[in-house]
């Protein structure tokens, strides 16, 4: 009887220091994934020895995990990820070659803005209601083409939407808020191509 009562307040205790020692860690603003494996490296920032820890299997050109669960599978593996915004789903996308002259995904808020001002077109909705795939308070990749040239920015979405939809997304960073339309689960477009993503958004939810 004393030595089952000693395993147990040893395992508790084992239970209490690791969750104790759970290393705090940041979400990346932009996760990526370059070969299908998601990993808990790709998703926080300082994830150290967990770093290679895989949490999800991408099939697609992005796939969307839940908080929640994300957040037990850190917890899992020693990383301590408090969800500070109160994120319900983040999404996960295949890495891309960077753009010339650009670090990675990174782009001027000047540019951003610019896509900002430019009204859309007053395009008629395609029939019948469109399938949610951001939600309030989510985090979406906002791209923006122009002359061959891809710029990015993450940024909180306002409200929920569905493809095609038309979506405000707020720069984390600056607090601007950018006009854009829903072209696939965490992702949406502003200028020009926007337009085209409420009239045709399957061309865009294929890519």
């Amino acid at each position: 009887m004393r030595l089952t009562h000693t395993l147990v307040i040893a395992a508790a205790a084992c239970a209490v220091s690791g969750a104790a020692w759970a290393g705090p860690v940041v979400l990346r603003a932009n996760p990526v994934d370059d070969d299908g494996r998601v990993t808990l490296g790709d998703l926080f920032e300082g994830a150290g020895a967990a770093a290679d820890v895989m949490v999800a299997q991408r099939a697609g050109p992005s796939v969307v995990l839940e908080a929640g669960q994300l957040q037990a599978q850190a917890r899992q593996a020693g990383l301590d990820w408090a969800n500070p915004n109160g994120l319900r789903r983040v999404a996960v996308r295949r890495a891309e070659a960077p753009v010339p002259g650009m670090a990675g995904d990174q782009v001027s808020d000047q540019a951003m803005a610019q896509a900002a001002a430019q009204p859309l077109a007053r395009a008629a909705y395609r029939p019948g209601p469109a399938q949610q795939l951001i939600a309030r308070n989510d985090m979406v990749r906002v791209t923006y083409q122009v002359g061959g040239v891809n710029l990015a920015v993450m940024g909180k979405a306002m409200r929920s939407a569905g493809l095609g939809e038309p979506v405000a997304i707020m720069n984390t960073t600056s607090n601007r808020v950018i006009d854009a339309v829903v072209s696939g689960p965490g992702q949406a477009v502003a200028g020009p191509a926007a337009d085209a993503a409420r009239v045709v958004p399957q061309q865009f939810a294929a890519r």
